[in-house]
């Protein structure tokens, strides 16, 4: 992968874990294409190619993927990040210009999330770097590097109910169908 060799680092492991999150669960749905999924999964993070960035991988990775014509990638690349349509609940430090910043909390207020918004959403919060986790062990990676604001319960409960949902649709619990979720154990040293 191009984007790895420009900014090697953990987040391209958890993108394949992502991906592949994505495409077993898409192809237990009767509705979704799990080769769309894997590579909505993917490229979530794309974004991450130009450095090391925080919430300027958004809207990098829409501008990369704009620019290939990838609207559904594009896409991806910013609402992955917001399970709640509101830019206010962002975990991360807005490291974009004032104009960037309002496109996207503009997009992501009017964007009409799909299952493949949401299932990018899930799988994003079921991935280390080294392979699948329980949603629990996810939000504390994440909260111990970017910490907790008011939105940070709220955050978790709504990955929660995108869970029940694709539970719903696969009839049985995302745990059962990916491989070793129970067993992966935490290493700070080793996440993204």
């Amino acid at each position: 992968m191009n984007a790895g060799r420009m900014n090697p680092g953990l987040w391209i492991g958890h993108s394949r874990y992502v991906a592949k999150a994505c495409q077993i669960i898409a192809g237990l749905t009767d509705t979704m294409d799990e080769e769309k999924a894997y590579i909505l999964g993917l490229m979530h993070d794309i974004g991450r190619r130009v450095g090391i960035v925080s919430e300027r991988h958004l809207i990098e990775g829409y501008k990369y993927c704009k620019s290939k014509g990838w609207e559904d990638t594009a896409k991806i690349c910013i609402t992955h990040s917001f399970m709640i349509q509101d830019t206010k609940t962002s975990i991360g430090k807005w490291d974009v210009p004032e104009e960037e910043y309002i496109f996207m909390r503009d997009f992501v207020a009017s964007a009409r999330y799909d299952d493949y918004d949401l299932l990018v959403q899930l799988g994003d919060n079921l991935a280390l770097a080294t392979g699948f986790c329980l949603l629990e062990k996810r939000f504390v990676d994440t909260t111990r590097r970017y910490g907790v604001n008011e939105y940070t319960v709220a955050r978790w409960n709504r990955v929660f109910e995108i869970k029940e949902h694709f539970e719903k649709l696969i009839g049985t619990s995302v745990y059962q169908v990916l491989p070793g979720v129970k067993e992966n154990t935490f290493d700070e040293k080793k996440e993204p």
